[in-house]
Parts: structure tokens; C-alpha cells; sequence
């Protein structure tokens, strides 16, 4: 799997703007979706009906050190025979169900900013 010219990535509505810049320099194109009003985070339960023929990714942004909701997000990736990509830059030590970000999804990114 590789993000090709066109390829759509569902991310969150509410992220820093390196997580949407990395999606466009490689030629993607993000599909922003609602998010929680209570953490920030990816809203889980909109983002099926974000699918298109054209998606190929779902990025879960951890955000504030808050997890993304990760079983939902993996099921409809696994559903659709999707990737995850997990955007763990603001969630250092954080963990999911007793497993770190950054090892629940398919590919995973930390930043020392």
C-alpha cells in the first residue's frame, strides 16, 4: 500500500496542520470529518459514511494525550480494507486499553517538536 495522486485519507476536523500538509505532499487528498465536542478526537461515528471508492487510509490523530477511539476506527478499516495511520505527536505516553499509541494502527508517527 502506498498513497497514490488522488487517494483520499479520512483525518480529523481538529488537528495541527503538519498532519493534512503530510497527506497533501504526498499527493493525497484529506477528508476532514467531525469530531468529538468533548475530547477534539475523530468522531467515530461519522467516518463511514467519509468512505469512498477513492480511501485509502483513516488517520487517527491523538490529541492533548487523549487516545483516539481505536477499535471503531480499525473495524471500519478492516471492513473496508482500509490502512491506519496513527498521528501520536501529541500523545507521548499515552495508551489505549493498556496498549501505547502508536502500536494500533498500521503505520504511526511521533515528532520531538
Amino acid at each position: 500500500a502506498g498513497l497514490k495522486d488522488g487517494d483520499e485519507v479520512i483525518c480529523p476536523s481538529f488537528t495541527y496542520v503538519a498532519s493534512v500538509a503530510a497527506i497533501v505532499s504526498a499527493g493525497g487528498v484529506p477528508v476532514m470529518v467531525d469530531c468529538d465536542p468533548e475530547l477534539g478526537l475523530i468522531d467515530t461515528e461519522v467516518v463511514e459514511s467519509a468512505i469512498t471508492p477513492r480511501t485509502k487510509f483513516i488517520m487517527a490523530v491523538h490529541l492533548y494525550g487523549h487516545p483516539a477511539d481505536m477499535d471503531p476506527i480499525n473495524k471500519t478499516a478492516k471492513d473496508f480494507g482500509l490502512w491506519v495511520i496513527e498521528d501520536a505527536a501529541e500523545a507521548h505516553g499515552a495508551t489505549y486499553k493498556g496498549r501505547p499509541v502508536g502500536s494500533l494502527g498500521d503505520i504511526a508517527t511521533f515528532s520531538f517538536y
